[in-house]
């Protein structure tokens, strides 16, 4: 953290180091991902990125600034109010869709494959088939 205002806003987390409030605010909101994924499973082709997003931002191997990223797509999902509503056939999830997307450019990097195999694991996907190109 380099100025004060974000020291000055910090609570400390679950795993008990400080954050700053907005990353702990969607880290509570994103709490809500697994209950409302599955529910809407079936409609949400972008699932086990969406998981594996999650999975990375409560790794505290994670950089803060990934998890604030991570942390904020994923509460993105999960809240009632979005810019198109989920029940519009075709066009509900194309918002959260967009904003995993670049959430996932901008640090993707740290999604890792075990965040990738849990995701899988959660979601009861299998395993990719090796050298299957």
């Amino acid at each position: 953290m380099t100025d004060a205002a974000e020291i000055i806003n910090t609570v400390r987390g679950t795993d008990g180091t400080y954050l700053p409030k907005s990353i702990e605010r969607d880290e509570r909101i994103a709490r809500g991902l697994v209950p409302k994924l599955m529910r809407v499973i079936g409609r949400v082709p972008f699932a086990d990125d969406l998981v594996a997003a999650w999975y990375a931002a409560r790794d505290p191997l994670t950089p803060m600034k990934a998890k604030a990223v991570l942390f904020a797509a994923v509460a993105y999902f999960v809240m009632p109010l979005d810019l198109l509503p989920d029940m519009v056939v075709g066009l509900g999830f194309t918002d959260d869709a967009t904003v995993l997307a670049t959430a996932l450019g901008v640090v993707g990097m740290y999604v890792k494959e075990r965040h990738r195999r849990m995701a899988r694991r959660l979601l009861r996907l299998p395993e990719p088939v090796k050298g299957a190109d």
